[in-house]
């Protein structure tokens, strides 16, 4: 080789920087964003991906191009990196796996769903005294959740949504069980991440205030009756109110360990089968 092509001890050889690459990604979105606009995008980005991928082909072919490099002075290279004394355990077979995914202990799905069940009650009983009080009837806020699903209901006036509508009645007790043991379930799994001091102050107050700062922002679209009509105040008191007695009976339950931790063999009972197997011998 050449003395002029070897590079010198202050310089070393990398890939000679290229923009190729992004050019023929740019020719290939041009390509597919003209299938749902227009013929002439398709066919510039055809243009302009063909010769960017043979300006890319030119670049490493039939060698790849580099380009000498200045190397920094030995006083601005990194220090080496010094070894510690510390002792690492190595990991054994059968003992708890070096990585976990939280959370490692959780709640029991029973208590998520019963107490999905409890706070709905509690739920449901707050939102018939809001309309009791306000509307003179208890049958108005059931007729109004349910109106998300029934069109009539939508579409009705104040006196009919303070009638008893059968439709409304099955419509709305489904929606709202299925959505409160939803939440209680969801609650088995995040309560054991809180700090435990403040779970009551997580699961009763902040994230029912989440979710109705959630629900605030896109029930206009999902049902624009319900939000024209809805009391957000007390809505959210309701929701605290689930959330304080969800919360406590998912809190009080004991925590079990999620399968993580186990071994395959545990997992599928080829463990247990051996130990009853010696057992009988």
């Amino acid at each position: 080789m050449d003395k002029k092509s070897d590079p010198s001890p202050e310089t070393i050889e990398l890939p000679t920087p290229t923009a190729w690459p992004i050019m023929t990604a740019f020719g290939v979105l041009l390509l597919f964003f003209g299938l749902v606009t227009n013929f002439a995008v398709s066919a510039v980005g055809l243009l302009v991906g063909l010769s960017a991928a043979v300006g890319w082909f030119r670049d490493v072919f039939p060698h790849p191009k580099h380009e000498p490099v200045p190397v920094r002075p030995a006083a601005e290279r990194p220090r080496p990196i010094k070894a510690g004394a510390r002792v690492v355990q190595m990991l054994e077979t059968g003992n708890i796996p070096h990585r976990a995914r939280i959370p490692v202990e959780v709640h029991p799905y029973f208590a998520g769903v019963f107490g999905g069940l409890v706070g709905a009650g509690a739920m449901a009983v707050l939102a018939c005294v809001w309309g009791l009080f306000k509307y003179g009837s208890i049958w108005y806020p059931i007729n109004l959740l349910a109106a998300a699903g029934v069109p009539e209901l939508a579409e009705a006036s104040s006196e009919a949504l303070r009638q008893f509508s059968t439709i409304g009645l099955v419509v709305g007790s489904v929606a709202h069980l299925t959505l409160s043991v939803l939440v209680g379930l969801l609650y088995v799994v995040l309560l054991p991440m809180l700090p435990r001091k403040f779970e009551w102050l997580w699961g009763g107050v902040i994230i029912p205030l989440m979710w109705s700062g959630l629900i605030f922002a896109t029930l206009r679209f999902v049902d624009p009756r319900l939000a024209s009509s809805l009391d957000w105040f007390w809505f959210v008191f309701c929701q605290i109110g689930f959330g304080l007695v969800c919360g406590f009976v998912v809190f009080k339950s004991a925590r079990v360990e999620t399968m993580q931790t186990w071994s395959l063999a545990d997992r599928l009972g080829v463990e247990a089968q051996h130990k009853a197997e010696d057992d009988k011998s």
